[in-house]
């Protein structure tokens, strides 16, 4: 059984919801983030988590995050920056406020909750970012998401040098088209899901992704089987990018 405690961050659904489950399953002491009290509170009754609110997009609630923490004497083994938004609009389209938006969320965030977690951090201790294929695979609508993905996978890399010497590894997960909230949350219709869901019916995989499907590499990448991995990109996609 493990002993560690891990901190995810937008775990009140979608993969980050799934990796929790699998983590307790696993023996790992798990702490939940999110920006929804009520999702919050559901998640601390049904699955006996620790839950912190804190928006991605709110440095003052990051902040107090990691005070916390901090006060409430708790050390981290691991960390998976999972919160994230997507919000298609055409490039042509995309105003000053739908990009500060999404990289207030997708990139803003996870530079800040991992600053003010770094007092709680143990040594050695695994951060894990939820990044996109989007990163490397051009979609229609989602310059702006892939940027605010891509920025932050650039900063890890420095991360891995500055945080070094405190035993912090970070390394990357890259899912594919995943079944999750995040396709309503972007306002597609059911139709327009299952479409996307049954164009991928010729992958090697056959069809689209579950959150389920990428939590054995994230806990991996938690794990000791991991120290020597720094700045690892795993890519999640069943063949999509073949």
């Amino acid at each position: 059984m493990q002993s560690k405690t891990i901190l995810i961050t937008g775990a009140t659904s979608g993969i980050g919801l799934t990796l929790t489950e699998k983590s307790i399953e696993a023996g790992y002491k798990v702490i939940v983030t999110g920006r929804n009290q009520d999702k919050l509170d559901q998640i601390a009754k049904d699955l006996g988590v620790k839950t912190y609110l804190a928006d991605s997009s709110n440095l003052t609630q990051l902040a107090a995050l990691g005070r916390s923490l901090k006060n409430d004497g708790i050390t981290l083994d691991g960390v998976v920056l999972n919160a994230g938004v997507f919000y298609p609009k055409s490039f042509a389209e995309t105003t000053p406020e739908d990009f500060d938006e999404m990289f207030a969320v997708n990139n803003k965030g996870p530079f800040f909750t991992l600053q003010a977690l770094l007092p709680s951090l143990d040594n050695p201790a695994s951060v894990v970012f939820i990044s996109s294929i989007g990163v490397i695979k051009g979609f229609p609508g989602a310059s702006t998401y892939s940027a605010s993905k891509a920025a932050f996978e650039a900063t890890i890399r420095v991360l891995n040098m500055e945080l070094a010497d405190n035993g912090v590894r970070v390394n990357i997960i890259r899912p594919g088209i995943t079944a999750t909230d995040i396709h309503n949350k972007a306002g597609m219709t059911a139709e327009q899901q299952q479409g996307t869901f049954d164009s991928l019916k010729s992958t090697p995989l056959g069809r689209e992704l579950k959150p389920n499907d990428h939590v054995g590499a994230i806990l991996y990448l938690l794990s000791d089987a991991s120290l020597a991995l720094r700045n690892t990109v795993i890519d999640i996609e069943g063949g999509f990018l073949l």
